[in-house]
């Protein structure tokens, strides 16, 4: 792996914790947790699974977008059920 690659892995890492401690300062006890959940701790530390978000033009609204919206779907898995009973 490239050292290029390895700074924008970290760039993109870095953006999206960012954009999630700003947007959901209220909530940073949550936030933390789910940026724990995303990249794990210590040696499984995995700053790549932030790439997950990101799209092949690395459009920054887009990934703060699907962060957003996999962040909220986190926060309240039920919704996502009730949307899955009510379409089955």
């Amino acid at each position: 792996m490239s050292y290029g690659t390895k700074n924008r892995q970290q760039q993109t890492a870095d953006a999206c914790k960012q954009h999630l401690r700003e947007k959901h300062a209220d909530k940073l006890a949550l936030v933390e947790e789910y940026i724990v959940e995303i990249e794990g701790t210590g040696k499984s530390q995995d700053i790549t699974s932030w790439s997950r978000f990101t799209d092949i033009k690395h459009s920054r609204d887009e990934m703060f977008t699907r962060l957003d919206a996999d962040f909220e779907k986190w926060l309240n898995p039920s919704v996502q059920l009730k949307v899955n009973l009510h379409s089955a």
